[in-house]
């Protein structure tokens, strides 16, 4: 069943800009922020004026079954993950929201909710709690207080106690933006059900639930917008010009009934009706289609990439060698030294200072260099080792 088009037309431009929101703020921060400037052709000409290394759902995603003990040390989307990425030198961190049904956005991954009560194992979709009963689950802010059991299910069907190392509460936009490091950008995914079919005024009120807590908290932090969903990308871009919207899509790996989420051909064109800033696609799709980034570059738009190989520091190094601009990444630690070593060059005092010190036998890392040819090479080369 495709996914309900919304006519963007019909709909009032709301801008609701706060008084402490600066017009600037992005050409203002190019430590961490982006560029953007008003156009004539209703696109805010968008430049991200560096590598970014964005963490996934703060920092790193929860994959309870794997062996990898990092992929469950923290619990994702959580204030704990959040602030834990921002002790190393990354620029945004990422993570889903959703809207309870009394008009609450909060932060949490999966659509539904899944726990247990009295040995049967039961699951409620997050959008149809309310705030209070959303809170119930997992670990409690209130000292002394036992939440509801926490559970997830696994690609594979599965459905596993949800135990971290280091647990958190669940959490609201509004307590992100109230306890997190400050200077540490969002990228704020909406989060829609991929086979749920929404109607306008819904989408409307969700974004506007949104939107309203990110103008009276957001001040000067960056902000990213991005969702796999067309009709909201399309529409949070509508309702409002202050921050970016990137369109997110699986690029073809995995295969939708909207065809706009099928293909990067298919985002360019969303992003280009839509006055869209950029697309994050996930990373095998640009590694076999390594052509595709030329032509989102000559659409004048930004590209971000997610997916596990994100997490590997040489298929980072390669996107950047690509042009890409940014990496959605689980190992936060791992990927920002690596970003560090092999992307942003050492200050000349400090090299000289490194040289200097101990027997002189002190060996600075180096960065891979690639001739135009070998680059060339791996390029073509990549397509065939990514397989689906």
């Amino acid at each position: 069943m495709a996914l309900k088009a919304v006519h963007v037309s019909d709909v009032p431009s709301l801008d609701q800009v706060p008084e402490n929101a600066s017009l600037t703020l992005f050409s203002s921060r190019f430590s961490t922020g982006v560029e953007m400037n008003n156009n004539n052709n209703n696109r805010a000409s968008f430049k991200i004026p560096k590598f970014l290394v964005v963490g996934h759902r703060g920092h790193g995603m929860n994959v309870l079954q794997s062996s990898d003990k990092r992929m469950k040390a923290i619990k994702e989307n959580s204030i704990v993950s959040f602030n834990s990425a921002a002790k190393y030198p990354i620029d945004y961190i990422e993570f889903d929201v959703q809207v309870t049904k009394d008009d609450c956005p909060v932060i949490f991954h999966d659509n539904f909710i899944l726990s247990e009560d009295n040995g049967s194992i039961f699951e409620k979709r997050v959008t149809e709690l309310c705030l209070s009963e959303f809170l119930c689950y997992g670990p409690q802010k209130e000292h002394g207080k036992v939440g509801k059991t926490l559970l997830r299910k696994t690609k594979d069907g599965k459905i596993v106690d949800w135990n971290v190392e280091t647990d958190d509460s669940l959490c609201t936009l509004q307590e992100a933006f109230q306890q997190v490091e400050p200077t540490l950008g969002f990228n704020i995914e909406l989060k829609f059900d991929d086979h749920v079919v929404y109607q306008q005024d819904y989408l409307i009120r969700v974004l506007q639930a949104i939107l309203k807590v990110v103008f009276e908290h957001a001040k000067d932090r960056p902000i990213l917008f991005s969702t796999f969903q067309p009709d909201a990308a399309l529409l949070v871009r509508k309702l409002q010009s202050v921050y970016p919207v990137f369109f997110l899509t699986n690029g073809g790996t995995e295969i939708f009934y909207d065809v706009r989420r099928n293909s990067l051909e298919e985002a360019i064109k969303v992003c280009l009706e839509g006055g869209l800033q950029g697309i994050v696609s996930e990373v095998k799709e640009v590694f076999r289609n390594p052509g595709a980034v030329t032509k989102i570059k000559e659409a004048k738009l930004s590209l971000l990439t997610y997916g596990k190989l994100n997490n590997v520091s040489e298929a980072v190094y390669m996107q950047h060698l690509m042009g890409i601009e940014g990496v959605i990444v689980d190992l936060v630690q791992e990927i920002t030294e690596a970003v560090s070593d092999m992307i942003k060059p050492p200050k000349v005092d400090e090299e000289d200072e490194k040289l200097s010190e101990g027997d002189g036998n002190t060996e600075l890392k180096a960065k891979p260099e690639f001739s135009q040819r070998e680059l060339s090479f791996l390029l073509k080369l990549i397509p065939e080792l990514i397989q689906l």
